[in-house]
């Protein structure tokens, strides 16, 4: 029986530390996911403007980092306007970033896209971002957005 316990110890441990974001300040430099090289960069305040459902856009992204998923760090929102934020997801879950990235400029190598959002979808995320029950439950109606999917991140400021 001690051994059965021990177990469970153990792997609820383990599940633990593996759902949490990853240690570390995001300093200027610091890169998550693959390393990319870029010489010129697409304002993400420029999308709303030039992205259509029929053609997503490639490139160099920058944009100010306003939530990263406090639980795991797997999602992060840019800052479009006062009003409006994009969805970053990271390609195939290959990389997290720490929450200290929210407030930071990064410039994310990304492909962006509008993206029709289930309700369940949207309420996944309002959960990851610790939200309230009510403000769960709100949520009601699928809801289009901007959805930028990254394959390397680089934190410029």
């Amino acid at each position: 029986m001690k051994k059965i316990f021990l177990l469970g110890v153990v792997l609820a441990s383990t599940i633990t530390l593996m759902a949490q974001p990853p240690k570390g300040n995001a300093d200027k430099g610091d890169i998550y996911g693959e390393k990319f090289e870029y010489t010129k960069t697409i304002d993400v305040t420029t999308l709303p403007q030039n992205l259509t459902a029929e053609k997503p856009i490639k490139g160099a992204f920058i944009a100010q980092v306003v939530e990263v998923c406090p639980n795991k760090g797997c999602w992060l929102k840019l800052k479009i306007d006062d009003n409006t934020t994009a969805m970053v997801k990271m390609k195939d879950y290959g990389f997290f970033v720490p929450t200290a990235a929210k407030g930071k400029t990064v410039v994310l190598n990304a492909e962006a896209s509008i993206k029709e959002l289930s309700v369940a979808e949207l309420k996944h995320f309002a959960e990851d971002a610790k939200k309230s029950k009510e403000e769960i439950e709100a949520i009601t109606k699928p809801e289009k957005q901007i959805n930028l999917l990254a394959s390397g991140i680089i934190v410029v400021n």
